[in-house]
C-alpha cells in the first residue's frame, strides 16, 4: 500500500487539470484513513494507508465531477457534520449567512427566549433546522419538504446531532395549513436559480433539480406569500434565501400580496443581495 503522503500527492497531479483541489483530497483522506483534521494528512503522510482501492475510486468520482460532500456522504455546517447525497442539495456558506443573519435580526421583533414556533420549509438535509434549534432551544422548530427522501434524510441528521424536530411532508405551506399549525417564523432556502447556464456543472449534473431551478409561475416563494396570513399566529417573521437578480421580481410579489408588510434585502459577504426579510405585524 502507499503512504497517505504518496497517494495524496499521485492523486493531485491526476486531478488539478479536472477541478479537483487540494481540499477535496484531503477531505477523502480524513474520512477513508479516520483521521481528525485536514492538517492530520501532513502529519501522517508517511503512514501507510488502510484502502488505497476505495481512495482512487473516490477520486475518479471526482474527476467526473462529482462533489466531494456526496463522494464522501458528509457536508460540514455550522460545525456539525451533517450526511447528504443526491437526494439534498448540498448545505453552503450563504446559508450559514442566513443563519447567522436571523440571529442578529430576530431580536428586532421578538424576545427570542421566548417559544416560538418556527418553521424550515424546503429543509433538504435539515441544516437550518439543526442551526437554528442549537441557537435556540427553547423554539419549537418544524421542517418540511415536498421530498419525502430529503425528509429521511433530514430525520437522519436530527437523530445523529440530537436536534428535536418535527418534520411534515408538503409544498410550501400546505402542510401547516392542513394541520393547523400556527407560526411565528418561517425559513426558506427554496429553489431560486433561473437559468441553469448560471449554475456550476457540478451542481447541474449532481443536485437535486427539484431544490434548484425556479419557476416564477409555481415559485415557493409566491406560495408563502400568497398563504402566510392562514399560518399567522401574532405578528409574523419571515427570512429567505435569495438569487440576486430576484429582487425586483420579490419585490413586486411582496407588494402585491403582502401590502403594508416591512421587508428588506441583505447582501451576504461577496456582496451580492441574497436575503429578504418580511415581517408582518
Amino acid at each position: 500500500m502507499p503512504t497517505i503522503g504518496e497517494a495524496y500527492k499521485k492523486a493531485y497531479e491526476k486531478g488539478k487539470d479536472h477541478g479537483v483541489t487540494p481540499i477535496d483530497l484531503r477531505l477523502l483522506l480524513v474520512k477513508d484513513e479516520g483521521l481528525k483534521e485536514q492538517i492530520d494528512v501532513i502529519f501522517n503522510k508517511d503512514q501507510e494507508m488502510k484502502n488505497a482501492p476505495l481512495f482512487e475510486r473516490q477520486v475518479e468520482r471526482l474527476i467526473q465531477g462529482e462533489p466531494v460532500e456526496y463522494v464522501i456522504n458528509q457536508a460540514l455546517f455550522l460545525g456539525h457534520e451533517l450526511y447528504v447525497d443526491k437526494r439534498v442539495l448540498i448545505p453552503r456558506s450563504e446559508t450559514e449567512e442566513l443563519v447567522a443573519a436571523i440571529s442578529e435580526k430576530i431580536a428586532d421583533y421578538y424576545d427570542p427566549r421566548n417559544y416560538l414556533v418556527c418553521a424550515d420549509i424546503g429543509t433538504g438535509s435539515g441544516a437550518i433546522a439543526i442551526a437554528l434549534k442549537e441557537f435556540f432551544p427553547h423554539w419549537v422548530m418544524l421542517a418540511s419538504d415536498i421530498s419525502q427522501e430529503a425528509l429521511e434524510i433530514a430525520k437522519k441528521n436530527f437523530e445523529s446531532t440530537n436536534t428535536r424536530a418535527e418534520t411534515h411532508l408538503g409544498d410550501a405551506l400546505k402542510p401547516y395549513i392542513e394541520n393547523h399549525i400556527n407560526l411565528d417564523i418561517i425559513v426558506s432556502n427554496p429553489p431560486y436559480i433561473v437559468s441553469k447556464e448560471d449554475a456550476q456543472a457540478s451542481v447541474r449534473d449532481y443536485e437535486p433539480s427539484s431544490a434548484l431551478w425556479l419557476d416564477k409561475k409555481h415559485s415557493v416563494y409566491e406560495s408563502i406569500f400568497r398563504d402566510c396570513l392562514k399560518v399567522k399566529k401574532g405578528s409574523l417573521f419571515m427570512a429567505f434565501e435569495i438569487s440576486p437578480d430576484l429582487v425586483e421580481w420579490l419585490t413586486g410579489i411582496i407588494n402585491r400580496d403582502l401590502p403594508g408588510s416591512e421587508f428588506s434585502f441583505r447582501k451576504d459577504l461577496n456582496g451580492f443581495e441574497r436575503f429578504l426579510f418580511v415581517y408582518l405585524k
